[in-house]
């Protein structure tokens, strides 16, 4: 393939318990950050800006969904205030907070970013690149 994407993954995908809370929380959360559901049939929903790369769905097996443990999902922000308004959205939709917005250290001056876990406890992110900042020290 020769063309240029912008991610080197094509989507991920993630189980949900119920189908119906999880496409409201996550067509208010994401679209916080410019992504829209670009399908959905009765189990599945796919976001994205440009391409799907973010499947949510009811577990194929027919099990329960699971979340993993150490497994998280980021999504690019493109300002602190879209970080922001990520976690905004996410808590009103009732996520639970794991990371308020702001800069962490360890990961460098360019990153600015929040964590919340979902409403089956996925954990996701937030994060805004900012490449104006100087990554040398």
């Amino acid at each position: 393939m020769s063309e240029d994407f912008p991610s080197m993954i094509s989507h991920v995908s993630i189980g949900v318990a119920n189908f119906e809370r999880a496409i409201a929380f996550y067509d208010a959360v994401l679209a916080t950050l410019g992504c829209t559901r670009m399908h959905s049939h009765p189990t599945a929903a796919v976001y994205g800006r440009t391409f799907p790369e973010f499947w949510m769905q009811i577990p194929i097996d027919g099990k329960p969904a699971g979340v993993g443990n150490g497994t998280h999902f980021g999504f690019f922000a493109r300002s602190r205030d879209e970080v922001q308004a990520f976690w905004d959205a996410a808590l009103k939709a009732g996520a639970t907070p794991d990371g308020e917005p702001g800069p962490r250290e360890d990961y460098g001056p360019q990153y600015f970013g929040c964590f919340v876990r979902d409403l089956d406890g996925h954990k996701i992110e937030a994060t805004y690149w900012d490449a104006q900042q100087d990554g040398s020290s």
